[in-house]
């Protein structure tokens, strides 16, 4: 007893010399992290389903929240930290998640309002700030309860008098409960894609698409394509998904909307068993001058996919030679309830491979974009490959049917390889050049 005795009075000056952590507050220590990594989806009118803006909010989540950061369910980022580094991660770092596991165990404390730091400015209903200009679809589309529902179509005009150059570009839902995903096209005057459908007309569904024949198909061992890149016919300028972001570009980039364009929404309603209504819309911002640079949106696809029933790892790939040089910035991988991991990789014309995004554990429900951290230039000569894996099992929970092969289709029981890229190239030059090699210029006197 003595022995114990005198250990514990031995250690008692050492003991007086540490400096316990005080246990996180809520203003001090939790607010910032929350500004910085939730309140983008956790606020008032966006996809999360309660905010963390205020203590009052927060306090009821605490333990929740815990959960969510230790088994990584929250936030959605599914890239592997071993390939490529993205400005817009969304992990929290060790700290970040021992602070507020902390905090939710030690009782979820305010602390003092005055050690917060100013609240984050949003604009309501936005998250590229305030629009220079706002369309919708023009119509409020009843959506049923029930039944398939096919690509419906809405078509706007913009009254662009000139050629517009955008800087900042968001497509927003007007009912996430029906909206499955938009995706945005440019439809430049005189175009004869989606038909000879009129601004302003009813809208309608599946079209016959009359520019499909004048796609660019590279060689056949690229069994690929960049969708929409086609001499000008259409240009697929923004995307909604669940879990996706703003259009936004870099400066002294901005996407084109060519004077005299439509604007054409291709919407994907799901019925949920409850009729609702939709009016879906775009926000732009624009630049002040005509950039250097010309960003587009644009996906490498494989629609001859065929993935055998009951197959629980299929791999498809996809891949296109790039036939100039471009800068790669961001990367979106898509597909449907079968998909089970994506990734990225680009051959130089050296020879050497590197993979730019790996996804192991794809998630339908969190469709994201990874904006690299640095534009990567890809020389003329590259390949772009994406690599999609698929779960045709029984083991898939989501597989609608696992008795069933599958094929390329828009619906969510049907199949998609599309890696969306958003690439930057000088303002002057036509998209198509990326997959078309632009001709040489005729001999002197040729022709006469």
């Amino acid at each position: 007893m003595r022995f114990h005795a005198l250990a514990i009075l031995l250690a008692a000056p050492a003991l007086s010399g540490v400096v316990f952590a005080a246990q996180p507050t809520f203003y001090k220590d939790v607010l910032p992290v929350l500004q910085q990594r939730c309140q983008e989806c956790h606020r008032p009118g966006e996809v999360a389903p309660f905010a963390l803006q205020t203590y009052e909010q927060a306090r009821p989540w605490a333990k929740a929240m815990k959960e969510a950061l230790l088994s990584k369910k929250m936030p959605p980022w599914s890239a592997d930290p071993h390939y490529g580094k993205f400005s817009n991660d969304r992990s929290l770092t060790a700290a970040e998640i021992k602070t507020i596991s902390d905090w939710a165990d030690s009782g979820a404390k305010a602390g003092d309002p005055k050690a917060a730091p100013k609240p984050l400015a949003f604009t309501q209903g936005w998250t590229i700030g305030k629009p220079d200009q706002v369309f919708d679809t023009g119509y409020d589309f009843n959506v049923p309860a029930q039944g398939r529902i096919g690509y419906t179509y809405f078509v706007v005009a913009t009254n662009f008098t000139e050629d517009k150059w955008v800087k900042d570009l968001e497509v927003r839902p007007g009912n996430v409960a029906v909206v499955h995903h938009i995706v945005l096209y440019a439809r430049p005057k005189g175009s004869k894609f989606a038909g000879n459908a009129k601004p302003g007309s009813a809208p309608f569904t599946e079209p016959d698409d009359p520019e499909e024949a004048t796609r660019p198909h590279p060689a056949e061992n690229d069994r690929g394509m960049l969708y929409g890149i086609n001499g000008g016919a259409y240009e697929m300028v923004g995307v909604y998904v669940p879990g996706g972001i703003a259009y936004k570009t870099l400066d002294g980039q901005a996407r084109l909307i060519p004077a005299g364009s439509d604007l054409i929404f291709q919407i994907h309603y799901t019925a949920n068993g409850k009729a609702g209504n939709d009016r879906s819309k775009v926000g732009m911002t624009f630049a002040k001058e005509v950039p250097k640079e010309r960003v587009i949106n644009t996906f490498i696809m494989n629609t001859s996919l065929k993935i055998p029933a009951g197959d629980a790892n299929h791999q498809v790939d996809a891949k296109v030679t790039l036939q100039r040089e471009a800068k790669l910035q961001s990367l979106f991988p898509h597909m449907h309830v079968r998909g089970k991991s994506f990734s990225y990789t680009a051959t130089y014309p050296t020879g050497e491979t590197a993979t730019l995004l790996s996804v192991p554990r794809y998630d339908f429900n969190w469709q994201l974009t990874y904006a690299l951290e640095k534009p990567l230039v890809l020389p003329k000569g590259t390949v772009l490959k994406a690599t999609a894996v698929y779960d045709n099992s029984a083991n898939n929970p989501f597989n609608p049917d696992p008795k069933k092969e599958v094929y390329w289709g828009e619906q969510t029981w049907e199949e998609m390889l599309a890696g969306f890229v958003d690439l930057a190239i000088p303002a002057n030059v036509n998209p198509v050049e990326l997959v078309r090699p632009s001709r040489p210029a005729a001999p002197s006197g040729a022709g006469q």
